[in-house]
């Protein structure tokens, strides 16, 4: 990928918080470089509890669902990562022009969606809670530390205590690899759907980031992804 396209997708996933950096994801994997996820957990043997969680209902992880997957966040950032597809030419076969723009939104929606619908599922089968809390620590650093290791940890029981995401690691790979055997070109394998899941899953961190920093209070439009406030939990967050 080009300085500009890397620079304009950084640029969306901290303005937007809505897709993980498919664009870059997909230009790495035609030039053939490689990347590896760190997964970070915190300890699950001594879990730490936060007793001000309150655990979200079946009503508002399904609003929020619909909202993560169909809302106007993730239609944007697929419009976003396709023009910058677009201007990359990745991948080549899809050409350019208004066909060639729409194959590519398309695949970007995609995979957001079936991301999505892989971590909400997974959270719902292991009962964990996904959505994002903010941390309550204070400093620049504890609170990036918190938004890091929040992308590889989920909350679970009524305490809330944190616990190592298999839903989070998984939904990432789900979806690239879904558009590797489902629509991108043949000559795609699941190498590159592997290379374009862990660009997706640097996305969420990159978007956990923005949720921790660029947050300005419950009325912002941030306050609609991912944040305590929206499914009713008392400002809580976890410190790291």
């Amino acid at each position: 990928m080009t300085m500009r396209g890397l620079t304009l997708l950084l640029l969306a996933i901290a303005g937007l918080t809505v897709l993980p950096p498919l664009a870059m994801a997909q230009a790495q994997a035609d030039s053939g470089a490689s990347s590896s996820a760190a997964a970070l957990s915190t300890s699950t043997t001594h879990p730490q509890p936060d007793l001000r969680y309150t655990r979200p209902t079946e009503k508002t992880k399904l609003h929020n669902y619909f909202f993560d997957t169909l809302g106007p966040y993730p239609i944007v950032g697929a419009a976003l990562a396709a023009g910058i597809n677009q201007a990359d030419n990745t991948p080549p076969e899809w050409k350019q022009g208004a066909e060639g723009y729409g194959k590519r939104f398309a695949s970007n929606f995609g995979i957001a969606a079936v991301s999505t619908t892989t971590r909400y599922a997974l959270a719902k089968a292991f009962r964990e809670d996904t959505l994002y809390y903010r941390c309550e620590c204070k400093g620049f650093f504890p609170r990036l530390s918190h938004a890091v290791i929040s992308t590889f940890t989920s909350r679970r029981g009524d305490d809330g205590h944190r616990v190592f995401s298999v839903p989070a690691l998984v939904a990432p790979y789900a979806g690239t690899m879904t558009a590797v055997y489902g629509w991108y070109p043949g000559r795609y394998g699941a190498k590159d759907g592997f290379r374009m899941g862990n660009y997706s899953l640097l996305g969420y961190v990159g978007g956990n980031i923005a949720l921790e920093f660029l947050y300005s209070g419950p009325h912002s439009w941030l306050s609609r992804m991912h944040l305590n406030n929206a499914h009713g939990a008392s400002a809580s967050g976890s410190q790291p």
